[in-house]
């Protein structure tokens, strides 16, 4: 038995969420999105609160589950509070601007990358080499990263590239006259 998918999901009042034929839908201050259940669960929807249970009692033992419950409770998140990644450029000339819906890098190639911003995702650069991304919808914003990270990935010599914030990336030591 799923220990996350028991446990419910609070919910701000002004947050809107109805299920009906098999589809949740939340809506709230940054957007609304919806999500296409699985026929075996239902979503029960209570003043402050949701709740994700199986329709028969040996679905408690199936792992979609728990991430039923956890992109409901993604959702939830998103419209209301939202999320946001930030990704640095590390190298010389290394640099980013935005202009319009098109982002610009300068990452060492001959030629600048032009990424077409998707409509979800805001983008953001307070500094020439920090790129801040925001939105409501957790998986766009994910692979939005994930793409621009992967125009130049952070070599671990000398750990030039795009990176994520936090991330750590592991050195390795040159070569040894």
């Amino acid at each position: 038995m799923s220990r996350i998918a028991k446990n419910s999901i609070k919910i701000d009042p002004e947050i809107s969420c109805k299920f009906e034929r098999g589809n949740f839908f939340a809506k709230g201050k940054l957007g609304e999105m919806n999500l296409s259940i699985d026929p075996l669960y239902i979503v029960d929807i209570n003043d402050n609160e949701i709740f994700v249970k199986p329709v028969d009692e040996k679905d408690k033992q199936n792992p979609k589950w728990g991430t039923i419950r956890s992109l409901i409770a993604n959702i939830i998140m998103g419209v209301s509070k939202g999320f946001s990644k930030t990704l640095e450029l590390n190298g010389t000339g290394y640099r980013a601007s935005v202009s319009g819906t098109t982002l610009k890098l300068q990452v060492g190639y001959s030629h600048d990358i032009d990424y077409i911003i998707p409509k979800e995702v805001k983008i953001e650069c307070p500094k020439q080499t920090i790129i801040k991304l925001s939105s409501f919808n957790k998986e766009i914003l994910g692979a939005t990263a994930a793409k621009i990270r992967s125009y130049r990935k952070p070599e671990p010599f000398k750990g030039k590239g795009i990176k994520y914030e936090n991330e750590f990336i592991f050195r390795k030591e040159g070569k040894k006259k």
